[in-house]
């Protein structure tokens, strides 16, 4: 299978992962119990971060072997937003899932658990729009996605 479908199955199983955390977190805290709230943390936690890491791993890797020897202000971008991903989500993402997780499966739903969820959904946020810029930016690379020159005018 070439990289660049690798590079994109992965970035979008990556991307779709965490609209899926968010989402049912959402989902969960308005219209369900702290069960259920427990319950989507415990998936979050012990299922979904494994898929997130691998595929990030994947997208990460194989994002470095289409790039080698390219140049260009699409590659750069992309390479410039890679790391605040990355740390996003090794110091801020996967803790506080495993806090959260935590916390939810004490029934502890206190200002300390909110306070670290509104951080993890901001930052969850954030993620989205910035592998959401990859993923065009990669589009792009691969001429799959024309810029309208009318939409530059602005």
């Amino acid at each position: 299978m070439k990289k660049s479908i690798i590079h994109a199955i992965g970035g979008t199983i990556a991307m779709l992962s965490i609209a899926t955390f968010w989402t049912s977190t959402i989902v969960a805290e308005l219209l369900f119990n702290h069960e259920t709230v427990a319950l989507v943390k415990h998936a979050i936690a012990y299922t979904g971060i494994p898929i997130l890491v691998l595929a990030m791993i994947t997208t990460g890797a194989t994002g470095n072997l289409i790039g080698r020897g390219r140049k260009g202000r699409l590659l750069d971008e992309k390479k410039r937003r890679m790391p605040i991903i990355a740390i996003n989500g090794l110091l801020i993402m996967i803790p506080s899932a495993f806090f959260l997780y935590h916390k939810a499966s004490l029934g502890q739903f206190d200002r300390a658990f909110y306070l670290i969820q509104v951080i993890e959904l901001s930052i969850g946020l954030v993620q989205l729009l910035l592998m959401g810029k990859n993923f065009r930016a990669g589009l792009r690379m691969a001429g799959r996605l024309r810029v309208n020159p009318a939409a530059l005018k602005g």
